[in-house]
């Protein structure tokens, strides 16, 4: 894995804070592969499930995602991430691939 101890911390609190406590983070893409270089950070977040009564609304979600990253360029600076927010029982087909190829940071 192609990311060093300061940077793993600090994906998993801006995760944290931006998602609560229990948040969990992949990272997958070439990152994953230390034979690689360069490339952008492919993270997946996975929020604590919600009861549906209390599930989150897509722009709360967005305002989420926001704040993740705004924190991560603060933590990290200036860098390409691309940052994936799992859904209940999300079917989209990079999920599965951040499942199957990913580490889990937190």
């Amino acid at each position: 894995m192609r990311l060093n101890d300061d940077q793993i911390q600090a994906i998993c609190q801006a995760a944290t804070a931006a998602f609560g406590q229990g948040t969990s983070a992949l990272l997958f893409g070439s990152r994953v592969d230390d034979a690689k270089r360069g490339g952008d950070i492919d993270l997946l977040v996975c929020p604590l499930p919600r009861p549906a009564a209390d599930a989150a609304e897509p722009q709360q979600v967005f305002m989420q995602k926001i704040k993740m990253l705004t924190l991560l360029e603060r933590y990290l600076g200036e860098r390409k991430i691309d940052l994936v927010v799992e859904q209940a029982q999300d079917p989209r087909p990079i999920v599965e691939v951040a499942y199957k190829t990913g580490i889990k940071l937190q």
